[in-house]
């Protein structure tokens, strides 16, 4: 249960981080994308903070042998790219593209009730949906958080 509060817990701030950024806002984001035109740099600024807090705290927790509030570390054991993660991660970025929003900023914007943030926020659980019944054809979930 402990795995879920503390999930919670860091969702809850990083959704915070995103409405007082303004970065729930898809005119934000494509206003950073949209390089030819009236560039919003404003983006940059927030992923640097985010980076700098990182450069700090992430090796004092990787000096310490684990996350704080878990056993051990989970990591990716891929470790090559393959046609799978370039085609995931072209269909991201189109969707970014052309829906404005990336999955924190989409949920956080659903606060909002809008109609975009309610329509990209279905099409992103939907696809999450074909995803686990393409890779899983039982159907069965991936094991979740450890308690």
């Amino acid at each position: 249960m402990s795995a879920w509060l503390t999930a919670f817990g860091a969702g809850l701030l990083f959704g915070l981080g995103l409405w007082v950024s303004g970065m729930a806002d898809p005119a934000k984001v494509l206003g950073f994308l949209d390089v030819a035109g009236r560039w919003d740099p404003s983006l940059a600024f927030v992923m640097g903070g985010a980076v700098g807090v990182t450069a700090i705290a992430f090796p004092l927790v990787l000096r310490r042998g684990r996350p704080l509030f878990e056993g051990g570390f989970r990591l990716a054991e891929l470790r090559h790219l393959d046609a799978r993660l370039v085609a995931g991660s072209a269909i991201f970025g189109l969707g970014w593209g052309i829906g404005g929003f990336c999955p924190g900023p989409g949920l956080t914007a659903l606060a909002s009730l809008s109609a975009e943030a309610g329509v990209f926020v279905a099409a992103m659980i939907a696809g999450g949906v074909l995803q686990v019944l393409v890779d899983r054809p039982s159907g069965l979930p991936d094991e979740g958080p450890s308690a």
